[in-house]
């Protein structure tokens, strides 16, 4: 049985995880120590207007049912490639067992509510007890990033009022923003010169 949930499980993560999913794409690191500085930058090959950069996933919990990549969570940014305007989300992963939690809402520490989005919700099993897969993110003001360099607590709550705090690091938003700034300042156009 443990077997079952467990490739059921892998399986529908499988395609939860491309949300996050590391590929072997323009890497740019800043001052990472043990990966969580690390953002990826797709090729320029990408016909996209829009491009996603995904920093490094970190724990939130510990591995559902000992299944890697599972319960975690990642910045992402959507940079839009004619405007340079620029998107961030705090990405969370949560799969768990027991009632449906359906989160729902998101806040900074300040207590300022924060856009929250829905990405998927699913039950993994309900063969001995239930199992929930859930994926949902919350739009991050960049003013916000930027102002707290030592790092940002984003709350989340669920449908019975429960919550879940996930803790932003310093070197987290350093390496995101950095990474922003700099492919921001390869796409500018150079300065025309004073005379």
């Amino acid at each position: 049985m443990k077997r079952y949930l467990h490739s059921t499980f892998a399986a529908l993560l499988g395609l939860a995880l491309a949300n996050c999913a590391q590929s072997p794409q323009q890497q740019v690191s800043v001052g990472a120590t043990k990966g969580v500085g690390t953002v990826n930058w797709p090729s320029e090959d990408t016909p996209s207007r829009f491009v996603g950069l995904i920093s490094m996933k970190a724990q939130h919990a510990p591995p559902f049912l000992g299944v890697p990549e599972t319960n975690f969570y990642c910045l992402r940014s959507f940079v839009d490639r004619q405007t340079g305007e620029t998107r961030h989300q705090l990405y969370v992963s949560d799969s768990y067992s027991g009632a449906e939690r359906r989160w729902s809402a998101a806040r900074d520490e300040t207590g300022h509510a924060l856009r929250f989005v829905e990405i998927s919700r699913n039950q993994i099993t309900c063969d001995v007890g239930c199992s929930y897969a859930e994926e949902f993110a919350a739009d991050i003001p960049e003013n916000e990033l930027r102002a707290n360099p030592q790092g940002l607590k984003v709350t989340f709550t669920d449908s019975s009022g429960a919550e879940k705090t996930i803790i932003i690091s310093g070197s987290q938003i350093a390496a995101q923003l950095a990474a922003i700034d700099g492919r921001q300042s390869l796409t500018s156009p150079p300065a025309s010169p004073h005379q």
